[in-house]
């Protein structure tokens, strides 16, 4: 699997604050990106953005207009997890990329991140997904991995998929082996199962007493 870093994209440069904002203007109108980076003396000083550009005097110079920027980014060694977030903070399909001197790299783009994610074996190894909820008083990540490989089962990946006051609910992929023993494990723990699954012996014996009690009562 690639690094991330290896999705840095070097296609387009940085507008230049010397330019003119029909300049910016002509680069939206070639490439859909939500914003532009754009650099002064070769240091990255923020983004314009489509809006703007859009609205603002076509001959006035990119950096006369410096108080509309955006200055998101992220660092060349953030995690994927990071750098996803940071698109979704900023409402944005495009990223400059920085290093640990505040040098301007590249950039990532959104598609190619959510690329890196698609290949990532939480997405493309074969696997079955648990969905459970618990107090957040009594949630543990090490119990949660713990519960999965001790009764056989292999935890390919997890994340909070929700969140509010008092619960917070997990989304775990794991090896489809010992399915069954996996959720009556998280039952014995207090878990609560919200995610439905064929081989859950559980509910196969609810279904079971469900139909005994509707054939008793229609007697």
């Amino acid at each position: 699997m690639h690094n991330l870093i290896d999705y840095i994209n070097f296609d387009i440069k940085p507008l230049k604050t010397n330019q003119i904002v029909a300049d910016a203007r002509d680069l939206f109108e070639e490439i859909p990106y939500s914003h532009f980076p754009v650099s002064e003396n070769n240091i990255y000083i923020g983004c314009i953005n489509h809006e703007d550009a859009s609205s603002l005097n076509e001959k006035s110079l990119i950096g006369e207009n410096k108080f509309n920027f955006e200055r998101f980014f992220v660092r060349d060694t953030m995690i994927w997890l990071d750098v996803l977030e940071e698109f979704g903070k900023n409402n944005c399909n495009i990223m400059p990329v920085l290093n640990e001197k505040n040098t301007y790299i590249g950039y990532y783009e959104l598609d190619d991140v959510i690329k890196f994610f698609q290949d990532s074996p939480f997405l493309k190894e074969e696997g079955g997904i648990i969905v459970i909820q618990k107090q957040k008083s009594d949630y543990s990540i090490g119990q949660i991995a713990q519960i999965v490989e001790g009764n056989g089962g292999k935890l390919l990946g997890l994340f909070i998929s929700n969140i509010n006051e008092n619960t917070i609910e997990v989304t775990l992929k794991i090896s489809q082996s010992y399915m069954n023993e996996i959720l009556q494990a998280f039952r014995r723990y207090e878990y609560v199962v919200i995610s439905e699954h064929q081989d859950d012996s559980y509910l196969e014996s609810l279904k079971e007493r469900s139909d005994y009690l509707d054939k008793y009562l229609n007697i």
